[in-house]
Parts: C-alpha cells; structure tokens; sequence
C-alpha cells in the first residue's frame, strides 16, 4: 500500500502499523462461521464477566484464575501449539533445566504486543502483576489484566496522561516480591511484523533482577491489533475461526547490568538462537525519531531485549515511532472514512 509508505521502515521496508487481512472465506463455508460464532459468543462472555467482576476482584487462588483464563482461551479455540526457550530442547520442557530457564517470582517479563490475547496467555501462564510504559519515560503504571487486554484497542500515546501515579520497576518488584512483572516494551501494539524501539522503563528494573524477552506470534495473523478499535470486529474474526495457533518463544534473561549480562556476541548462536536478521544493515535507522539518547550501558541493555525479541519472532527491529504510530492512525482512519 504506497499510500502509507512514508509509515514504512527506511531500513527495512516493513510497515509494522498496517492490519493484516483475515484469510478468504469461501461462501460455501460462511454458515459454519457464523454457527462458530454463536455457539462461542455465550460461554466467552460468561466466562468473562465471572471472571472480570469476580474472580480478579476477590481472594481468589491463583490455580482458579488460571484454569478460568485456560477455559476462556479454549473455547474461542485458541491453541498453545509450540513453545521454545532458550537453551532447552525441544521435549525436554519438564526438565529441571526447563524450569530454571523459565520466569519466576520476582523476575521480568518483556513481551512482544500484538493482540489483546498477549496479556490474556501471559496471565493464564505467569498471573503477573501487568504494567504500561511509554515510550520516553523510564516509570510505568501498574494496570489489571482487563486494562492491559484493552490498551490493545486503545489509542497510542506518546506519553503518560496528567496525574496518572507512576513507579519503577525495582520499586515494583519490592511491592510484589512474590509476583512477576509483565511489561509490553513497545508500548503500543503491532502486527507482529516488527519490533519498535523499546522503552527506557526497562533500565529502571533491579540489576540482579532478571529480564526476559518473550515473542508470542498467532497463526492466522488477523487477531493482531495494529489499529486502535474495531472490538466488535475483532471478536468475529476470533470466535468465528475453527482454530487460531499460538507460539510461544522466551528468550535467555537480560540483566540491566553491565557486568551481570555481558554475553559474548562472538558466539554466535544455532537454530532458534540464531537472529536471521542479526546484521549491521538489519539495524540501520534503529532508535529514529524522538527517542530518549541513553548512556552506553542502558542503549545495550535495551538493544539486547530488541534483538532477542527480533530473534524470537524471525522479524526484523525498526525505527518508527508510537509517536509516528499516532500520525498513521489518523491518516488511516480519516482515508477509511
């Protein structure tokens, strides 16, 4: 679409902000759909009301909240088909070398945030404590899980509103010692085809406390939430699918520490491990626009989450903005209008 080329990377010719068309329907089969979706739209919203307005408000055991979420993931036939970490091989999931490569209490989760099933998988798996970052501040805001399924459909900001209360992650991590701490980096929804520059909200964090990058990419592509809006028809083309698959990549954890996390890069890593687009061409034009300079150890540290969230994905980092992202919103809505 050359209408919205100047929204597309320099470096890299992705257009990260565009939505991904659902796949063609064949006439024939448009009554099953529309059976799919009726039969489904019930027990999701059931599901979801009990557990909106009563289970994440009460003293629920976390072990019901999760197997509730499970069940609300299942029923629009949502399906947890492959999940790689790294330094594990596949199979061997259960292994006490799994569970240390996995998060736990008190350590970080720096997801990719495509859809508003990100946060919906992350609280069935992790049941974080989920924050909001911005682009060009280092603190963030603590929200629920129904905020953070709905900052998908939200407009992008630039910045914090007024008056909204803001804390760092090492100051987070000592209220919640015994939770994990989900932050979207990118601070505003893709299509999963690129990773924005990531927030400094990350350099706040404890420097023993471990950060790890998780990428969560869904086949078909057309549940991802580029623009803001459009819920109602986002609900069709989730409960109105036989199936939509999920896979789940985590990353080995950062450090926001130069002598915690100094990895060699001249080890270059195999198969999952290997970042296809790890190249000095692949990261021109990273960090354009009206990004925060950062000293030399924090750009590190963030530039170790992108690439490793780049990795995970098989997508390439870019330049462009949420600032940019606000620009393009309007541009695309007015033209559909």
């Amino acid at each position: 679409m050359e209408k919205y080329s100047q929204f597309r990377d320099k470096g890299t010719a992705i257009a990260p902000f565009l939505p991904i068309p659902p796949p063609t329907i064949s006439p024939l089969l448009a009554p099953v759909h529309l059976l799919l979706f009726t039969l489904r739209l019930f027990p999701v919203a059931s599901i979801s009301l009990v557990y909106f307005l009563l289970l994440e408000l009460l003293p629920t055991p976390t072990i019901i909240k999760k197997c509730v979420l499970w069940l609300l993931l299942a029923v629009p036939g949502v399906w947890w088909v492959d999940l790689q970490v790294d330094g594990v091989k596949r199979g061997n999931l259960s292994s006490p070398q799994a569970k240390n490569a996995l998060p736990k209490q008190g350590d970080i989760v720096a997801s990719s945030f495509t859809s508003p099933l990100d946060p919906l998988y992350l609280a069935g798996i992790f049941c974080p404590v989920f924050v909001r970052s911005w682009p060009n501040e280092r603190k963030v805001q603590v929200i629920s899980l129904f905020s953070a399924i709905w900052l998908a459909f939200s407009q992008p900001e630039p910045g914090p509103p007024e008056g909204v209360k803001l804390v760092g992650l090492k100051e987070l991590g000592e209220r919640f010692p015994g939770s994990i701490i989900c932050v979207f980096p990118e601070s505003s929804t893709t299509n999963g085809r690129g990773i924005l520059p990531l927030s400094p909200c990350l350099l706040t964090a404890d420097a023993g406390t471990k950060i790890y990058p998780v990428n969560l990419r869904y086949t078909p592509g057309d549940v991802t939430t580029p623009i803001p809006g459009g819920v109602l028809n986002w609900v069709w083309k989730l409960l109105s699918k036989p199936t939509h698959q999920m896979r789940v990549r985590i990353a080995r954890p950062v450090y926001n520490s130069a002598s915690l996390d100094a990895p060699s890069r001249a080890e270059k890593a195999s198969g999952m491990e290997a970042n296809i687009w790890d190249s000095p061409q692949m990261r021109n034009g990273l960090h354009a626009g009206e990004q925060e300079v950062l000293s030399g150890d924090g750009q590190k540290v963030l530039d170790r989450v992108g690439e490793d969230l780049a990795r995970l994905g098989r997508v390439k980092r870019v330049g462009l903005t949420v600032a940019q992202k606000v620009e393009f919103v309007k541009i695309y809505k007015s033209r559909r209008r």
